[in-house]
Formats: C-alpha cells, sequence, structure tokens
C-alpha cells in the first residue's frame, strides 16, 4: 500500500509552443525554468525540493510538505507574472511567452513513470480546460492566467490569505474527460469579463466575478450560501422565518426600507 500524502501542486504550460521554430522553442524553455526558479527564489519555496515532470513547454511540479499556499498563489504569481512581462517586453509578439498555470491540492506521490493520485489528474485537467485557453485567448496583452481549483479559492483566497481579492477570480465549471468540477480563473492585469459558454468550449459555464460566495466542497461543488457578515446588497429581499413561541415584550416586528 502507497503513502498517503496530501501536497501543493503546480502546472504550468506555454501556449502557441507548437507553432514556433526551434530557436525560439529552446528559447522558451529556457526561460520557463528561469522564470519559474527565480518566482520560487522570491516566495521562499525552495525550488530545489520539488518533485517535477517537465515535458517541454510544461512543467507539473508537486511541492514539498509544508510548502506555502499563499506564497505559492500570491507572491510567486506576482512575480512569475512580471518575469514574463520582462522576458516578452523586446521579443516580438510571435515569440512571446505566454502561460496557462494551474494550482491545486490534494493526493498526489511519485510514481514509477511521473506521479500517482487524484491531484496530478485534475491538475492536468485543469491547466488543459476550455475556460482556461479561452480567457487567455481573451486577454491578448496578458502574459499568464491562473486558475486555482476550489481546495486552494476556498481555503485560501476566499479567506483571506492573499492580498489577491476573491472579485479578482471568475468562477467556472469544468467538464473534462473524467474530472467535473469548478475552478476559479484569474488573468493578471486584465479585468474584464471571461468569455462566454461558446467562447470557453462545450462544458463551461463562467459565472462572473467570485465575490464573498462561500466554499464547497474539493470536486467541484459549492453552497450558494453567503457568509454571515456579509451585507445585504441593495435590492435584495430578506425573509426571516421565525418558528415556535417569541418571548419579546416591547418589541416591534415589521417591515423596514
Amino acid at each position: 500500500m502507497g503513502t498517503f500524502r496530501r501536497r501543493l501542486l503546480l502546472a504550468v504550460d506555454a501556449k502557441g509552443y507548437g507553432r514556433v521554430d526551434v530557436v525560439t522553442q529552446r528559447q522558451l524553455q529556457e526561460a520557463i525554468q528561469n522564470l519559474l526558479t527565480a518566482a520560487a527564489d522570491a516566495s521562499g519555496l525552495e525550488r530545489e525540493r520539488w518533485e517535477t515532470q517537465v515535458g517541454g513547454d510544461s512543467v507539473l511540479a508537486v511541492l514539498p510538505e509544508g510548502a506555502s499556499e499563499p506564497h505559492l498563489v500570491d507572491t510567486f504569481m506576482r512575480h512569475l507574472d512580471a518575469g514574463l512581462r520582462e522576458f516578452n517586453h523586446t521579443r516580438t509578439r510571435e515569440a512571446w511567452l505566454r502561460l496557462r498555470v494551474a494550482v491545486h491540492f490534494g493526493t498526489a506521490a511519485v510514481a514509477a513513470n511521473g506521479f500517482e493520485g487524484r491531484a496530478p489528474v485534475e491538475i492536468g485537467r485543469m491547466l488543459d480546460s476550455a475556460p482556461l485557453r479561452s480567457a487567455l485567448d481573451a486577454a491578448p496583452e496578458a502574459c499568464m492566467a491562473l486558475a486555482v481549483s476550489s481546495t486552494v479559492f476556498n481555503d485560501v483566497v476566499r479567506e483571506a490569505y492573499t492580498t489577491i481579492r476573491a472579485r479578482e477570480f471568475h468562477e467556472v465549471r469544468i467538464e473534462e474527460k473524467e474530472y467535473a468540477g469548478r475552478i476559479w480563473i484569474r488573468v493578471p492585469g486584465h479585468d474584464g469579463p471571461l468569455p462566454g459558454p461558446g467562447a470557453a468550449g462545450a462544458g463551461a459555464a463562467p459565472s462572473g466575478p467570485a465575490g464573498p460566495a462561500p466554499g464547497g466542497a474539493e470536486g467541484g461543488e459549492s453552497s450558494d450560501a453567503r457568509p454571515l457578515n456579509a451585507p445585504t446588497p441593495p435590492g435584495d429581499t430578506v425573509v426571516q422565518v421565525i418558528s415556535g413561541t417569541v418571548h419579546a415584550p416591547g418589541a416591534v416586528f415589521g417591515i423596514s426600507k
């Protein structure tokens, strides 16, 4: 029986890699490795301890136990985006390095030919999902598009462990092969809406920016209830149902506008 471990995972893949020449491919491969290392060093994420599976223009990494999720979602991504912009600054648009990036937390372990567990499969589906691809396509000036899983969004972003606000992410439901669930997408520097279901492809259902909506279990399901301390939006109706006997001498019950 294998060892059960939950780990933090990062996956990246370059857009349009197969359409460039060999010289550019070599440059992009080197840049991916250099930028990941620089962002990890700036975030205290010890890249030398990552367990990685590399495939040309893509990297799947399982971070060591105890790696900081807020640092990966926040500091690391800010440095990665800045590094991408600097790398692309003097390059022709056709030779830009633009990345799809995914972050997940779940069961993963090293196996004979890579990794085993649900999380490596799930993060692969997130990375290849039509909504994430469409999000990067819809923002031609952006250098990266980030997708985080329900677990990461609910536990890290929504709980305000990062300086990135929850409303900067857009919630999307995906169906990719055997995986169906919800992911949250953010395109740094792009505040516009994500493409609609038609542009995102079959199975994609963008639902707008993620506000103070509540979390759900990993696997894609989330509740529609608001946090208890969230204000009632203007125009909403609040109905309070009281069951049983209420003892409230001198109280006035009614509606206030």
